[in-house]
């Protein structure tokens, strides 16, 4: 994982009075604080004097001064003072702070903790999007980060975990995960994931991981009652990117990348990006619609194991499968919170909905490999080659069941083709 660029703070945590935060990313304590010219440092969290907490230093003189011995470091680590030392005393030129890369990109941060130079990062669109075409947003998880990864790639599990009962009103569903219809139908998708449990699951490799897809052939009856005859099929397209992120539609024109980052072994963060390839993004609603969800500054989610995730016994009976409310992340905090806090997968017994598990999986451990014999793993490339790496396009939508793939590859490159910025789809996906 350090071979890889991992987010490690919104840049909305770095508002207010004093920019710095001090996150645990891949079991390393740091801080990040932007300097007097707003711009963003990345160190270790002790000071290398005598091990003082800088997580409460002073932001002052161009960098991070420590409050036990007043020593002053740079945004690259280097020591600039050391005040209580003789005034022609040569320590500073032999001290540093470890430091990392750090990039600011639509309202992420990220820190490269591994060794060497770090990676070129993929053309994703969350990386080009224009930055009001984004918003970004994270949330604690207190379980390992595999497993958290995971849900993201099982499409089985909405048919389930994000049932409800009843529809809702399609036009109230900006921001909200399920709630819109179905591109190029009146179907909401609340119906479509009810009424068909059993989607078909197909997963192929990709040069930036998985692309999964999952076939739903409408032989029910649509919203007025009327029987359909198979004609046509939801087709809903997701991606694994390596290597601890998915993609996922969240309506016709916005798509969420999702990481997944060790705080350690057992909690993560989960950060998400929305992008759109049609209009702006409403960034306030999108914010006001999560917030009150959490408490801050931590990201922790108000529902938890502590109160049961908010469970209501009635509400699992008329409203919800779960019971959990109509928050898509609680759902999914309780499924892979209540695996543990490490998932024991020796007990587990995997079936055919579990294709795209299973080739992660294996992916996984090829790239583990690939790192003890000294090798780069998937992802870790050069400029040229991750400027290869474009969208990748996700989709959710109802079309011929005949044809499909031709049709829906016209819609999408169309789509992409009018879009203020979006670039053509790399042909693998």
């Amino acid at each position: 994982m350090r071979r890889y660029w991992q987010p490690v703070a919104l840049s909305e945590e770095l508002d207010g009075v004093r920019p710095l935060v001090a996150p645990k990313v891949l079991g390393q304590d740091l801080v990040l604080f932007r300097d007097e010219h707003g711009e963003l440092g990345l160190v270790d969290r002790g000071c290398p004097h005598r091990g003082a907490d800088l997580a409460l230093g002073r932001l002052e003189d161009g960098g991070l001064r420590c409050c036990f011995h007043g020593w002053l470091f740079a945004r690259d680590g280097a020591c600039l003072d050391t005040p209580a030392e003789p005034a022609d005393s040569a320590l500073a030129t032999r001290v540093r702070l470890g430091s990392y890369p750090v990039r600011e990109i639509n309202g992420v941060i990220w820190g490269y903790l591994g060794p060497g130079e770090p990676p070129a990062l993929p053309a994703l669109d969350c990386f080009e999007a224009p930055a009001d075409h984004a918003f970004a947003w994270k949330g604690l998880l207190e379980c390992n980060w595999l497993q958290a990864l995971e849900v993201g790639i099982d499409p089985a599990h909405a048919s389930y975990l994000h049932r409800f009962f009843e529809d809702e009103d399609p036009s109230d569903s900006y921001g909200k995960q399920f709630r819109a219809t179905s591109q190029g139908t009146a179907l909401p998708m609340t119906k479509i994931l009810r009424e068909y449990g059993r989607p078909d699951i197909d997963a192929a490799r990709t040069p930036y991981g998985l692309r999964i897809t999952a076939l739903r052939t409408l032989d029910g009856t649509d919203t007025e009652g009327r029987a359909m005859d198979g004609s046509r099929t939801h087709v809903r397209v997701t991606h694994q990117v390596f290597p601890h992120g998915f993609h996922i539609p969240l309506d016709a024109e916005t798509a969420i990348t999702q990481w997944h980052v060790p705080i350690d072994d057992t909690s993560c963060y989960w950060y998400a990006q929305f992008t759109s390839v049609g209009r702006p993004v409403d960034q306030e609603a999108m914010r006001r619609q999560r917030v009150d969800a959490v408490t801050l500054p931590d990201y922790r989610p108000r529902f938890n194991r502590a109160n049961g995730y908010g469970y209501d016994p009635v509400e699992q009976l008329t409203t919800t499968y779960t019971g959990l409310g109509t928050d898509i992340n609680v759902h999914d905090q309780w499924a892979v919170e209540g695996q543990g806090a490490v998932q024991d997968r020796t007990r587990e017994h995997l079936g055919r909905s579990d294709k795209a598990i299973v080739m992660y999986r294996r992916m996984l451990g090829e790239a583990m490999s690939a790192v003890q014999r000294g090798e780069d793993p998937p992802l870790v490339l050069p400029a040229e080659r991750a400027a290869g790496i474009r969208g990748p396009v996700t989709l959710d939508g109802i079309g011929p069941t005949k044809g499909s793939a031709q049709y829906w590859a016209a819609v999408t490159a169309k789509q992409r083709a009018d879009s203020s910025w979006a670039q053509p789809a790399a042909t693998d996906g």
